[in-house]
């Protein structure tokens, strides 16, 4: 079971390429590569209509053109191919220069794009003479009219690109950090089911003027069991901001339609040393999935990387948000000079008016290593979605530093398993010692001698041992420490968090422990 493992690592390489906008215009001057179709009458709302008709009719599969010549341009190949920097596109007076991405070997389908201005979309026809294309090349063998895979969006004046869309219905911005690392995508469907997972695509591409921000842009999917539409409006300045309006229908039943879905990459952690088979602390892209419930619980889980996939679900009803976060933010703690993980942007889904009762679901892939997105996280309703369903949710993506509503309580910021007993003493067998840090908010405030901290450990199955709760003495963090003894090998769910008499002072720490195997 994989999610999409060839997209991250050809966007990994894109990423570091530093192309950029300089000038351009938003229609074609004479002499100029850019040209456009006649103008049409463009709205959401007719663009819903538009995808509400289509999941009405057959799905029709979609065949690439000139395919054989397409596989033969590879991850070198593609990124030897320049889009032209006096072709940019430029959008909202210059606030949004956009450049696009040509097909090859990972992304062979087309997406149309248009440039919506009062009220009307003018189709961008492809041309060749938009990229500089070298010589020996197979692009030059393609036809004139095989279209773009994608664009991304430059910051004005410079050589940095902020966002990107690129395969399937992914896209991913750098966030505040300038890093690019997760994904987000339009829908997550079947993720870690028995049959194929399914990969709706975005189709087209409007793009128009924000009036609050950078870009609007509205997208239209397609796939073989559902069509829909997802209009963002994109702010940027210090955490990059998507205020999204998203609408589907079913061609066919969906068992797990995952919606707000987030695609990341965690190959270990401080959290599991033992299975360490790199020269860095740590590697990866987010470090847990944060939780803010309806009834207003803050729920930290650490992320795994487990030897078989892993799902889990959190329940709730009207969730408040939910994201997977990169908490950690100290360089000595990943020692990577070149993709710099402690710059990842966290991302955070604050979800818009009610949408009722569900669970936000994890995904956990195994992986042996980092080019790989092994982990998802989504929103998945009670109710299946069936043939003939509209689905309809808004929501904001936050990508930032942390998530846009800190909570009051204290944070988890660490968790460490090691050999459980007492230093000095003969180590019992089959026992792991749990180290859960805290700090800020409620428990950052206490004094170090503060009275009557205690900590509240549950466990699904197994025994646990007399849980300590103390300050760690350096700065503001508390610290608590338990053994657990679990037979066999399955997953225990384990739930942690400090009170002060009835003031509840942290976050619940909730963690899946996967016992090892005892020696034979």
């Amino acid at each position: 079971m994989t999610i999409d493992l060839n997209r991250r690592e050809l966007m990994l390489g894109l990423g570091l390429l530093g192309l950029s906008g300089v000038t351009g215009q938003a229609l074609a001057a004479e002499g100029d590569a850019l040209r456009f179709g006649e103008p049409q009458p463009f709205s959401f709302d007719a663009l819903v209509e538009r995808a509400r008709a289509m999941a009405a009719a057959p799905y029709v599969p979609e065949v690439p053109a000139a395919s054989d010549t397409l596989e033969r341009i590879d991850f070198d190949q593609h990124w030897r191919i320049r889009y032209r920097a006096d072709q940019t596109l430029e959008l909202n007076d210059g606030r949004a220069p956009i450049r696009f991405f040509h097909l090859g070997r990972y992304f062979k389908l087309p997406v149309g794009i248009h440039v919506v201005e009062n009220g009307q979309a003018r189709t961008l026809r492809y041309d060749p003479k938009l990229f500089d294309i070298p010589a020996d090349s197979p692009a030059k063998e393609l036809p004139d009219d095989i279209g773009f895979a994608g664009f991304r969006v430059l910051e004005p004046g410079t050589e940095t690109d902020w966002l990107a869309f690129l395969g399937a219905a992914y896209f991913r911005t750098s966030g505040e950090d300038n890093q690019f690392g997760m994904s987000a995508r339009a829908l997550a469907i079947d993720v870690a089911m028995p049959t194929p997972e399914e990969f709706p695509r975005f189709t087209d591409f409007f793009l128009e003027p924000s009036a609050d921000g950078r870009l609007a842009i509205s997208c239209l999917l397609n796939s073989p069991r559902v069509a829909g539409v997802l209009r963002m409006d994109v702010r940027k300045g210090g955490p990059i901001v998507m205020d999204i309006q998203a609408r589907y229908f079913a061609r066919d039943d969906i068992q797990r339609f995952g919606i707000a879905a987030l695609t990341s990459m965690f190959w270990y952690s401080e959290t599991d040393r033992g299975r360490r088979v790199d020269w860095r602390p740590e590697v990866h892209d987010s470090d847990g999935l944060a939780l803010w419930t309806g009834a207003g619980e803050r729920i930290w889980r650490p992320l795994n990387n487990p030897v078989n996939v892993m799902t889990s679900s959190f329940t709730d009803e009207n969730p408040r948000g939910f994201g997977l976060l990169q908490r950690d933010r100290l360089f000595d703690n990943y020692e990577d000079d070149g993709v710099f993980y402690e710059k990842r942007a966290s991302v955070w889904v604050e979800p818009k008016g009610n949408w009722g009762r569900g669970a936000v679901q994890l995904v956990e892939i195994p992986t042996d290593d980092e080019i790989h997105d092994n982990i998802a996280a989504y929103w998945l309703a009670d109710q299946s979605v069936r043939r003939g369903d509209a689905i309809a949710l808004d929501y904001v993506l936050h990508w930032a530093n942390r998530e846009p509503y800190p909570p009051r309580v204290g944070e988890v910021v660490a968790t460490r398993l090691g050999r459980g007993g007492i230093a000095g003493q003969p180590r019992p067998a089959g026992v792991t010692k749990v180290v859960v840090d805290f700090d800020g908010g409620l428990v950052g405030a206490l004094p170090r001698d503060a009275k009557g901290v205690e900590a509240v450990v549950s466990t699904s199955r197994g025994t646990l041992g007399k849980a300590d709760a103390y300050s760690v003495k350096v700065g503001t963090a508390w610290r608590t420490t338990f053994d657990i003894t679990a037979e066999g090998t399955d997953p225990v769910e384990l739930r942690c968090y400090l009170r002060q008499g009835d003031t509840v002072l942290t976050e619940t720490w909730a963690y899946q422990f996967l016992p090892l195997p005892r020696p034979a």
